[in-house]
């Protein structure tokens, strides 16, 4: 019986004989149970019914996969086909086996720091859904190497790889949207490239519509999160809705089994919002990450084998959750970036024009004092010379800490989508365009009228001889005298004071609608412009918008601010 490719479970109504998941050693077994006629029934069975269900003989896998180390026990990386190698694409997908789509389909999305063990938890997952048990002396994996293995393309332009697991025997097909580990990336995009890529797949062919999971993968022997690992689960929880909340589960690698008090404490502290059971406690699931591991003697087999049942516990555990979780549909998701997007290319804008009003107030008040200083030769309408500081915008390269492009308008000269701008085609498209016109520049010029390139415009200013017979040619038409001009000039101020209250409180009310639809009320990317915010508020005499602003920011308390430093030291690298 044992080149068998065939299993009889035998299912009765109200009663099953097969219980967890089918292992490959159970094919023999189930079926001489069945001939020595020890099967339980009870009077109340009316159907017995014979599922005849095809499992792919481990044997032929290994044959279709490729060796990896012929250790103990041998490791195989199960052949995959790879798509989306277009440079544009901002995920890469390798797949097993052919997507059912009468079949019910499961969404997951990994995160993790390097050295937690998300790349072994993903192939636990598949060895889960392959049936493989210890006894079988064999390990399939799916994830490479991919500082090794990613292909040229990629290396530069993706980090999240999209793994689609098709088994024809399971009862569910998987796909694992899988984010690299940031501490050897560049961090601070991630969160973007995620939101890209969730975007893409829900365009794409696969229809990706909604998430079943999402995972924060943490090392249970630690007791704190470090500034990066607080700055990824939260720009990461950022990009949703508040109904997500109920599919975050956390991911606890490394374990003995034992309770997680250390890990659980940290994760309160930092203040990560994931699912709760009864007692109000986060829903966790407990991994070890040896199952792939050489035993040479009796106590490494030992604990190999607690290994493999704590982390085979921990997944049986994990599916028995995403066959019980409401799905959560992307839609809410989806508005979420394009709030987020909205109010970071809206803030970015806002703090260049306000520098550039401050700078013209600057340039208007030199000019006051200049006319104040000459007066008797106002009075007298005397010629004179006087020297200011005058704004201008030029362009600089951008910085590749931050972003690679921006999208510009070359009417208004300013940088409307900065950072954050990653369509490449049709700037129509782009999150801050609506009816084909910007919601950003001064005056919501057509997207015909924006580019995008590898430049930002930046104010700046430069010392000019100006007249007084030069001032009032300026004005011409517009005054009589120099009182006149004085006023003009004092109305001028108050313009641009004005502009810029409007512009301050249509970021103030951005951030409040942001914080009613995003499960982070006070996520980190709040945060990085909250005391620009803070600042202006104040000085355009808003205490209370103020006020709010320092409460956002006082309730995200130490660990937030922490990992804020971490964006800072990251970007001065």
């Amino acid at each position: 019986m044992t080149n068998t490719n065939t299993c009889i479970i035998l299912a009765f109504s109200g009663w099953s004989y097969v219980k967890g998941p089918l292992l490959l050693g159970d094919v023999d077994n189930l079926i001489m149970i069945y001939k020595r006629n020890i099967i339980y029934t009870c009077s109340s069975i009316f159907l017995l019914c014979f599922v005849i269900v095809y499992i792919q003989n481990k044997n032929d896998l290994k044959k279709k996969s490729n060796l990896i180390e012929d250790g103990n026990p041998p490791r195989y990386r199960l052949q995959t086909s790879t798509d989306n190698l277009d440079q544009s694409e901002p995920y890469r997908k390798r797949t097993f086996g052919e997507r059912d789509k009468n079949k019910p389909h499961k969404t997951i999305l990994m995160v993790g720091e390097t050295g937690t063990g998300k790349t072994t938890l993903i192939n636990v997952m598949i060895n889960y859904m392959l049936h493989v048990q210890r006894e079988d002396k064999v390990w399939f994996e799916i994830t490479d190497d991919q500082s090794e293995h990613r292909s040229s393309v990629h290396s530069q332009t993706s980090s999240i790889t999209v793994y689609g697991f098709y088994l024809q025997e399971s009862p569910n097909d998987l796909t694992i949207i899988d984010t690299p580990g940031y501490g050897d990336t560049r961090g601070v995009e991630l969160d973007k490239e995620i939101a890209v890529s969730l975007h893409r797949l829900s365009k794409s062919a696969e229809g990706v519509h909604e998430l079943d999971a999402v995972c924060l993968v943490i090392n249970s022997t630690h007791n704190r999160l470090s500034d990066r690992q607080i700055y990824i689960f939260d720009a990461v929880q950022s990009l949703f809705g508040r109904d997500i909340a109920d599919n975050i589960v956390l991911l606890l690698t490394h374990s003995t089994g034992a309770h997680p008090k250390n890990a659980l404490r940290a994760v309160k502290e930092a203040k990560i919002k994931c699912a709760v059971n009864d007692k109000k406690q986060p829903v966790y699931f407990l991994f070890d990450n040896c199952q792939s591991d050489a035993t040479e003697d009796e106590n490494q087999k030992k604990i190999q084998k607690q290994s493999w049942d704590c982390s085979f516990s921990g997944m049986e555990q994990f599916f028995k959750f995403l066959n019980t979780i409401k799905p959560k549909s992307l839609q809410m998701t989806l508005d979420v970036l394009k709030n987020r997007e909205q109010l970071e290319a809206n803030i970015s804008n806002l703090q260049s024009r306000v520098q550039m009003m401050e700078l013209k107030q600057n340039e208007l008040k030199q000019t006051q004092e200049a006319m104040e200083q000459n007066k008797k030769d106002v009075k007298e309408n005397k010629n004179f010379e006087y020297e200011v500081e005058v704004p201008y915008k030029e362009k600089i390269d951008t910085d590749p800490a931050v972003a690679k492009t921006a999208m510009c308008c070359t009417v208004c000269k300013e940088n409307c989508h900065y950072p954050g701008c990653w369509w490449v085609s049709d700037l129509s498209w782009c999150r801050v365009m609506r009816n084909n016109h910007c919601t950003v520049c001064t005056n919501k010029c057509h997207y015909s009228k924006h580019i995008k390139s590898a430049q930002i415009y930046v104010p700046n200013t430069k010392k000019e001889k100006r007249t007084y017979e030069d001032l009032k040619k300026k004005y011409d038409g517009k005054i009589s005298d120099g009182e006149s001009l004085v006023k003009k000039l004092e109305e001028e101020l108050q313009g641009l004071e004005k502009e810029k209250i409007k512009l301050l409180k249509a970021s103030f009310h951005r951030v409040k609608n942001l914080q009613m639809i995003a499960l982070k009320s006070e996520s980190l990317f709040i945060l990085q412009h909250i005391d620009f915010l803070i600042e202006k508020l104040k000085e355009i005499n808003e205490p209370e918008k103020a006020k709010k602003m320092e409460n956002i920011k006082k309730r995200a308390g130490g660990e937030k601010l922490g990992a804020i430093g971490y964006i800072t030291r990251f970007l001065k690298k």
